[in-house]
């Protein structure tokens, strides 16, 4: 975990690593992103990187190596099935250097979700995990993801990866949350540029992103603020509303807590 303000604010961080070919091609896309972030927020952990990576092993284990050592958790989605192309177990356990083969636990969880006969050589495959890992529960459709070390590995299918990540987000360790709050005007963007920058160093422990748009015909500005002290997010927010009026427009604002 990262500490920041001098210890004040408790920072806790993730990444994402898609895995599939599929993403990558177009054929498939991805909605595990956008469902992850917002989880994450919730629980005070921010997610600071997401990648999409083939189904390539020597990619797949660089990847995991350098995330992990770079941040508290890593998010693994896709290449957990039965089928030769879902490699992703076996690049984990590469990555670890530890091995891999069928786990009891995971076999005894696949054999009571099939029916007798039906779990076969390539259904068993889903029931290989590293060695020294421990299982994410799948209620959906049995297989499990694992755990090993920092490094959390789930099903791609959106279903299941909801599932997982709502069994997994209890036994995270979250940080101070990041507030936020979103202040609006029809103002061009350059004309707010000098005076946002001048604003940011003046709070540099509030993050500020300033995004354009078009409403009503009209050019506008969303300036989107975050920090995890309300007081600091707080007063440049209302400074916001100032610089905003000053240059003749009137703010409004949504607020997300």
């Amino acid at each position: 975990m990262t500490e920041m303000q001098g210890g004040k604010a408790k920072i806790v961080t993730a990444a994402m690593l898609v895995i599939g070919n599929e993403i990558l091609s177009g054929r498939t896309r991805d909605a595990n992103m956008h469902f992850l972030a917002g989880k994450l927020t919730e629980a005070g952990i921010r997610l600071m990187e997401a990648r999409v990576v083939p189904d390539v092993e020597d990619t797949i284990v660089a990847a995991v190596n350098e995330l992990r050592g770079r941040y508290d958790y890593v998010f693994t989605s896709g290449g957990i099935g039965p089928t030769h192309d879902d490699i992703t177990a076996d690049c984990i356990a590469r990555a670890f250097g530890v091995g891999i083969d069928v786990q009891p636990e995971a076999r005894r969880r696949l054999e009571a979700h099939y029916e007798p006969g039906m779990l076969n050589a390539a259904r068993l495959r889903m029931a290989r995990i590293p060695d020294t890992a421990t299982l994410i529960d799948n209620p959906v459709s049995a297989a499990p993801g694992f755990r090993i070390g920092n490094v959390l590995v789930m099903a791609g299918v959106p279903m299941i990866f909801q599932a997982m990540v709502a069994s997994v987000l209890p036994t995270l360790t979250g940080g101070d949350r990041l507030l936020s709050r979103t202040v609006i005007c029809q103002v061009p963007e350059g004309a707010v540029a000098e005076p946002l920058g001048a604003l940011q160093k003046e709070y540099p422990d509030v993050e500020m992103g300033s995004y354009p748009a078009f409403r009503g015909g009209k050019a506008s500005t969303s300036i989107v603020l975050r920090s995890t002290d309300r007081q600091r997010l707080d007063a440049a927010a209302g400074r916001m509303h100032e610089i905003f009026r000053q240059l003749g427009g009137e703010p409004v604002e949504n607020e997300i807590v």
